[in-house]
């Protein structure tokens, strides 16, 4: 079976998976709760391995090791970024969120102002960030095709919506849940597996001291495997100032922030029984989350020093003899590439092949649960909330981002998320925040906040993008996070603080749902 026919074979079986599992979803889910929110029975540990299923996407599968083969060291920031997202969630938002019993952000918004004009903001903004994060999915669908078969790339974003409608259609939430669930344990085994036969592999080679084990001796020249990490990140370790320090510390703002607003993760947490489980649910998420993030980091590190020297690889070798430093764009497909490097024969189709089906869960998972939450805003916001209207909301979520992800290029995987995160961390951010934790939140004050952190920094990344990369000044505006997300929340404070308007009568009836234990709540609630 020739390599690409293998690749092909394993995206398939993932596929295949992933339908016959939400199959008996068709049959148990009956009612709006079971649709919406899997009736809120999923338990801790089977939420955490979702969420994790949910959360992991393009960006963590592929462009953390791509960021590694890019830049070195500084691109161990996403991981730590993304991670710490859930320390916030855990501290902030997870139980307070489920004790609210909304089904939406929506839902929430309408619960803690009571306002229409909130609730339709909130929708809009909502399917804003889906819509802008299914895309990068989509591009990631089309890079792994296109590259592990040669398939035409429009190709990856038409099988992702021909998997994702279906498991969706089937039974809503209650058909993701399990196989979001599935879909992290694929995702962790295919980098497992390639990052322990690729380690024992150079192992053996740096301790034979022959580097000749493949045509051409692609391994020769290569530092001993306990030396790997130094030579592979600390040669392009962060700058401790200047433009580098000010990437890095808008970039781990942006992501420890911006989870807090992303809708697929936050409708996630509404499936939990109550509020002590939502928190359960994180800390197990955190242990999911670390022992993956791992892995990409350190097939990173491999990829980093392989590819420049390999055949055919990423690029030629820096002529000083350090390891060439790559386009981010073009270093998505390093995890791709890096078992043929390591690998002759039917190991190295087996290995990519195994890559492959990795990435493909990667995006089936995150596309489903966006696809949930938006069909559920959809649905509440022009479908009275009814299943039919869920299911003609699954068709929305995913037709503009589908036009989108086939007409244009490929982008830098792990930046387009950064960018999606800054924008909800902006937009989302003040509703959530300090709407849980102020009770001094006017209407008038959410509404300002929200509307000027989506226009600075959507303005911002436009203008950014326009500038280009390398342009001087293009990184302020590139990662605007670390002075748009501030503008956002002070404008909401101050607004609230200094307009005529009140906060909503209801302030402290709500703070205190959200925050009482169940058990001390009052009854109806």
């Amino acid at each position: 079976m020739s390599p690409s026919a293998t690749a092909l074979v394993a995206i398939g079986l993932v596929c295949l998976v992933s339908v016959v599992i939400s199959l008996p979803g068709l049959r148990l889910s009956r009612t709006t709760s079971d649709f919406y929110v899997a009736s809120r029975r999923v338990p801790p540990w089977l939420n955490a391995s979702a969420i994790a299923g949910d959360y992991l996407s393009a960006a963590s599968f592929l462009g953390v090791a791509g960021l590694i083969v890019a830049y070195g060291a500084q691109g161990l920031w996403f991981p730590v970024g993304y991670t710490a997202g859930f320390f916030t969630l855990l501290l902030f938002v997870a139980a307070p969120l489920r004790r609210s019993g909304a089904y939406t952000l929506p839902d929430f918004a309408s619960l803690r102002f009571g306002s229409a004009q909130i609730r339709r903001l909130t929708a809009m903004i909502v399917m804003m960030t889906g819509w802008l994060y299914v895309v990068p999915q989509l591009h990631g669908a089309s890079l792994t095709l296109s590259t592990t078969t040669g398939l035409p790339g429009w190709a990856g974003p038409l099988l992702v919506v021909l998997v994702v409608l279906p498991t969706v259609l089937a039974g809503g939430m209650r058909s993701v849940t399990l196989v979001q669930a599935v879909q992290y344990w694929i995702k962790l085994c295919a980098l497992l597996i390639p990052c322990v036969f690729i380690l024992l592999r150079l192992g053996r080679d740096s301790g034979s001291g022959s580097g000749s084990a493949r045509p051409g001796g692609v391994l020769e020249g290569l530092p001993p495997l306990g030396e790997f990490w130094q030579a592979g990140l600390l040669p392009d370790a962060l700058d401790g100032g200047g433009a580098g320090l000010y990437q890095t510390a808008s970039l781990v703002l942006a992501l420890m922030l911006g989870t807090v607003g992303l809708p697929h993760v936050l409708v996630r947490f509404y499936t939990n029984p109550d509020g002590s489980t939502a928190r359960r649910t994180t800390l197990l998420l955190l242990g999911l989350l670390s022992a993956f993030y791992l892995l990409p980091v350190t097939l990173g590190v491999m990829a980093r020093l392989v590819l420049p020297v390999a055949q055919g690889g990423l690029g030629s070798a820096d002529p000083d003899g350090g390891p060439a430093v790559v386009g981010a764009g073009v270093a998505d497909a390093a995890l791709l590439r890096l078992p043929a490097a390591v690998f002759d024969g039917a190991a190295a189709d087996l290995l990519v092949a195994l890559v492959a089906g990795g990435a493909f869960a990667a995006f089936l998972s995150t596309c489903s649960g966006l696809v949930v939450s938006l069909s559920g805003v959809v649905s509440q916001e022009f479908f009275a909330g009814t299943v039919r209207g869920f299911r003609i909301g699954a068709v929305v979520a995913l037709g503009l981002p589908l036009v989108v992800g086939t007409v244009t290029s490929q982008v830098a995987l792990a930046g387009a998320v950064a960018m999606v995160f800054t924008f909800t961390a902006s937009a989302l951010g003040p509703l959530i925040l300090l709407g849980i934790w102020w009770r001094g939140l006017t209407e008038s004050g959410v509404i300002a906040g929200m509307v000027s952190g989506a226009v600075v920094s959507l303005s911002s990344l436009v203008i950014g993008l326009a500038l280009g990369e390398h342009s001087a000044g293009a990184q302020v505006f590139l990662y605007p996070a670390l002075w748009c997300i501030p503008l956002a929340f002070l404008v909401t404070v101050l607004v609230s603080l200094l307009g005529r308007e009140a906060p909503p009568r209801t302030a402290e009836a709500v703070l205190a749902r959200l925050h009482l234990p169940e058990a001390a709540q009052p009854r109806g609630w």
